[in-house]
């Protein structure tokens, strides 16, 4: 049990380095984007108990709601 639990945490770590490491180069409305969809993920699944369709439709709405937020003003 402890080793599944620390391979599942290396696992973690190791894909949240590479996430990071992936918006590098990535424009202000692209960043926008991915907190939106995150934060959205994050708040479908709690809100609907841990749904699949919950967790995906929250990522989709805060995905544009951060794409939009993320505009250039001009």
């Amino acid at each position: 049990m402890k080793t599944t639990r620390r391979m599942g945490t290396i696992a973690l770590a190791t894909t949240c380095l590479m996430t990071l490491g992936a918006c590098a180069g990535m424009s202000q409305q692209d960043k926008s984007t991915a907190v939106g969809a995150g934060v959205g993920a994050v708040g479908g699944a709690v809100l609907t108990g841990g749904s699949a369709l919950g967790t995906v439709g929250g990522a989709a709405v805060g995905g544009v709601v951060g794409h939009e937020v993320g505009k250039d003003k001009k």
